[in-house]
């Protein structure tokens, strides 16, 4: 076999060398370590935030998912246009509307204002990671593409690490919170120049180019709708999970949804290809991302506020405890893909991904605001492992199965549905915790004899309240944090269930699907309907 892999792959079209990978990869690595710099530095910076600005844990969520929303919206027309026009203007266009989302976040002078800075954020970040994955997809074959994950991991690790303590430096620094957005613009400026002179990419000339704006308008207004509902079900002074109200958000949702699939289910370029996303391999890989992005989104987002509200911790000192679960991706992502190179064997990573997360949530799901730091730290470095295991090596499956014409909408579907989950997961774990803390506070404080303004329970400018009620405050959120865990762990379960039911196909040696390069690829089921184009490279 290693004889004829040799002989075929000098006449792959698509194939580029080493070198000229990596010189590719350069910008591309530098716009993505940005796009994730600015999520993990606004992580531990949000409780001094939203505590300055006097919003509330309902708004601490929404800062999130504004950008997570907008991430997941965004990301398939990303891909739709990866597969249409120029990959690098792309990215670049991505880059300066990201650059125009942190200056008017830094700017932020209300919770309001914040949020639509986040929303333009979230598109600018939906086009760098969906694009990173889509180019990487389009220039480097499946078996081979493991040797570059570690390359990937390293800027994951180094920005998931680094942005929570930098983030919690800059918060106990004279300069302010506000730095946590401006230190972006120079990065993403820096990342904008290597790309002008690092990214090569041969143009394809495209007929008939056609975009789903309809499709993509329903799309987003349904997504858009079922997480105003998680977001404010169950809260004081909204309404209660199961109420008219939810029933009318739920059916509003739904519907624009089921339209979504009518529209594209008939449009000429759908933005979500269902043809695509149908797919055995990909549409298990889309459940377990979702799963996979409830977990990853809330495990960041609340594991900085534990820290710092329930535990008291700086921001600083928050980054630095939540180093062992980006220890567990960088060795999860980085080992898994030089093994998956080296033997081409992709699913025992993914399935036992999913089983540390469920095991690593299920720990979780113990903590309160008196566990010992190092059982957190344990417990936080499995669900790293977990989703170092799973992440890329998901996407790597379903690039496996498509054309490198349709890599783009591939790529973005599985990031769609992770980032999608994600926002759901925020949403929905949020308003759990801000609920569990309102019961706990409630009961605290009827134990002392305490009678704390209405607001008391919901805002996070903890050190402006009396020390014993900040204490009463403090125990609620730690003591509510492990029920949060115990949903994502249901969340992994499901991510394990459909890891396991993912077909086991060969990663094939050539970027694109052609008999005629890689015969191992011809033998597979369910293959014979994708090679879109792929008789007719770019020359």
């Amino acid at each position: 076999m290693s004889s004829s892999v040799k002989a075929v792959t000098p006449r792959d079209p698509y194939a580029m060398s080493h070198r000229e990978v990596l010189e590719a990869m350069t910008g591309l690595l530098a716009a993505l370590f940005t796009a994730l710099l600015s999520t993990t530095i606004v992580a531990t910076a949000l409780p001094t935030i939203i505590g300055d600005l006097e919003g509330s844990q309902t708004a601490y969520a929404w800062v999130i998912t504004t950008a997570l929303l907008a991430n997941a919206a965004s990301t398939p027309i990303w891909g739709k246009f990866a597969d249409l026009f120029n990959k690098k203007l792309l990215v670049q266009t991505a880059i300066i509307i990201f650059v125009v989302g942190s200056v008017i976040a830094g700017f932020a002078h209300n919770v309001p204002v914040l949020l639509v800075a986040r929303a333009i954020q979230g598109v600018g970040m939906g086009g760098l990671t969906a694009l990173t994955v889509a180019i990487i997809g389009s220039i480097v074959a499946p078996r081979e593409r493991g040797r570059y994950s570690g390359y990937m991991g390293a800027v994951m690790a180094v920005s998931m690490s680094g942005g929570p303590i930098l983030g919690g430096v800059i918060v106990d620094s004279p300069l302010g919170w506000r730095w946590t957005f401006f230190v972006c613009v120079p990065l993403a400026v820096i990342a904008l120049f290597l790309l002008q002179r690092t990214l090569r990419l041969p143009t394809e000339a495209k007929q008939g180019v056609s975009i789903d704006w309809l499709g993509a308008t329903l799309l987003t207004g349904g997504v858009s709708v079922l997480l105003i509902w998680v977001s404010f079900a169950g809260k004081a002074g909204y309404y209660d999970w199961f109420s008219r109200e939810s029933a009318l958000y739920v059916g509003a949702g739904v519907l624009l949804l089921l339209a979504t699939l009518w529209v594209e289910s008939r449009a000429k370029s759908p933005i979500i290809p269902l043809r695509i996303v149908t797919e055995r391999t990909t549409g298990l890989a889309i459940i377990a991302s979702i799963a996979v992005g409830v977990g990853m989104f809330g495990a960041t987002t609340f594991l900085g506020q534990y820290f710092q509200t329930a535990r008291g911790y700086s921001p600083t000192t928050a980054g630095i405890l939540t180093i062992p679960m980006v220890a567990g991706m960088l060795i999860g992502s980085v080992g898994s893909g030089q093994l998956i190179t080296r033997f081409g064997k992709w699913k025992g990573f993914v399935v036992t991904g999913g089983a540390l997360l469920v095991v690593g949530f299920g720990l979780l799901s113990t903590i309160d605001h008196a566990t010992n730091l190092w059982l957190v730290g344990l417990f936080i470095t499995i669900v790293g492992l977990g989703v170092g295991l799973m992440m890329q090596n998901l996407v790597l499956a379903v690039q496996n199965t498509v054309s490198v014409h349709n890599i783009g909408s591939a790529s973005s579907s599985v990031a769609f549905f992770r980032t999608f989950g994600g926002a759901i997961g925020v949403s929905v774990l949020g308003s759990v915790l801000a609920t569990r803390v309102s019961d706990l506070s409630t009961a605290g404080f009827a134990k002392v004899g305490a009678h704390p303004s209405a607001s008391g329970g919901s805002n996070l400018n903890i050190t402006a309240l009396p020390e014993p009620i900040a204490t009463i405050i403090r125990a609620a959120y730690g003591d509510a944090t492990g029920r949060i865990f115990l949903i994502a762990a249901g969340a992994a379960v499901v991510a394990l269930l459909a890891t396991t039911l993912l077909p086991n196909r060969p990663l094939r040696r050539t970027i694109d699907i052609d008999p005629a390069l890689d015969p191992m690829v011809a033998t597979e089921p369910g293959t014979a309907e994708q090679p879109v184009a792929a008789g007719q490279p770019a020359r």
